[in-house]
């Protein structure tokens, strides 16, 4: 993190009552000692150590960190705007294709550590027990919603379901779409690539798309591999997510979101910074929120499916002409 992200912290913090300088402690000691912890996976012991602390007090400005730091989420998680992306308006290859498409969804597994009793569960095909993560992310690099502490083997429509039908969950501007993997299936504002056709193909080899689908499973991948650049970057930035955590599951679940905000806030940081702005509340007049039956979750689905094949067919010309 840069000073200017790391000043501009300290002073939202403290200028939302978030946090406040004891006699003891500094905030900007307080926002220190939390990113060293979470930045390289240390103990309680080890950083106390670093700093002169007792363990004791490292814990407990960790708790206040992570509480102050998560009241931060409805400020830098939010929604993109309804505009099309520049990513997707200035690429002849996604435009007017994906015109309405606003970013891209997909899971991510961080390590967990759980009771014995319940390891099943969280216990995936590569081994290990990890916690499984929802995330929807636009195309600047910064995440517009994210739901962590589902277990690491749950399938992943299971999850996007939940996220769907939270009361404060997963919202979908009206008319608007997000990219996702088949796995997530096909719904009001998701479109996923096609089951069963090539996906990770190239354009410019012998492995070339040969037929509508497989190009636009292409050009999906394409879009898509935004969200494994921002995977990417916030598993290097906090090397908490891919070590095995020292502390109970709901701190684990806490600590994703944490960095998940952390990340947003320092991609914020520019001379417009918005982050600046009053905390708020996002408008749901235009939202999507999922309250549906089956038949009508059926229903649903082959409209965002016919959609789909409308995209795919407006790319014959491309190819074939």
């Amino acid at each position: 993190m840069r000073p200017i992200a790391f000043f501009n912290l300290c002073d939202i913090l403290t200028r939302n009552n978030l946090l406040q300088s004891t006699r003891a402690v500094s905030v900007r000691e307080q926002v220190i000692i939390f990113l060293h912890i979470i930045g390289h996976n240390l103990r309680f012991k080890v950083i106390g150590s670093r700093y002169y602390r007792s363990t004791e007090t490292i814990h407990r400005y960790f708790k206040i960190m992570l509480r102050a730091i998560s009241k931060l989420y409805k400020l830098v998680i939010r929604l993109p705007d309804e505009s099309t992306p520049p990513k997707i308006r200035n690429n002849p290859r996604f435009y007017p294709y994906f015109k309405d498409c606003v970013g891209a969804l997909d899971g991510t597994h961080v390590c967990a550590s759980v009771p014995l009793s319940i390891q099943g569960r969280f216990r995936i095909r590569k081994g290990g027990t990890t916690q499984n993560v929802l995330v929807a992310i636009t195309f600047d690099l910064k995440f517009s919603y994210v739901l962590a502490g589902w277990e690491g083997r749950a399938v992943d429509s299971r999850i996007l379901k939940d996220a769907l039908t939270r009361p404060r969950g997963f919202k979908i501007q009206e008319g608007r779409y997000y990219l996702a993997d088949a796995g997530y299936g096909i719904r009001n504002g998701i479109i996923s690539s096609y089951r069963g056709v090539r996906y990770h193909l190239k354009e410019f080899n012998d492995h070339r798309p040969e037929n509508a689908k497989e190009l636009f499973n292409l050009r999906h991948s394409s879009v898509r591999t935004t969200v494994e650049r921002v995977f990417g970057i916030l598993k290097k930035r906090f090397r908490v997510l891919d070590d095995e955590p020292f502390w109970d599951f709901q701190t684990q679940v806490d600590v994703v979101l944490a960095c998940c905000i952390i990340h947003n806030h320092i991609m914020g940081v520019d001379p417009n910074d918005l982050i600046n702005e009053e905390l708020y509340e996002e408008d749901e007049s235009n939202l999507i929120i999922s309250t549906l039956t089956q038949r009508e979750e059926r229903e649903e689905a082959r409209e965002w499916a016919a959609k789909r094949d409308e995209i795919c067919t407006s790319y014959v010309d491309w190819l074939y002409g």
